[in-house]
């Protein structure tokens, strides 16, 4: 089965514990994206161009480009 995703750039998408794929900070004019398991969401507002900014359970942060469902 194909996963699906899901745009990071919304919170109501985010849940702890979900599966994401983000771009770290240091990797944003490359665009690596991250996959992780989100522990704490950072980003307060509802919506965000960018992504929501996330901690991974890693410890790892970004913005969330995609939530895989």
């Amino acid at each position: 089965m194909k996963q699906e995703k899901i745009s990071g750039s919304i919170r109501n998408n985010i849940q702890i514990d979900s599966e994401v794929e983000i771009v770290q900070k240091n990797h944003q004019r490359s665009g690596e994206l991250t996959k992780g398991f989100v522990k704490r969401i950072l980003t307060n507002s509802q919506k965000h161009p960018h992504g929501i900014k996330v901690m991974l359970v890693t410890g790892e942060v970004g913005r969330v480009k995609w939530v895989l469902d």
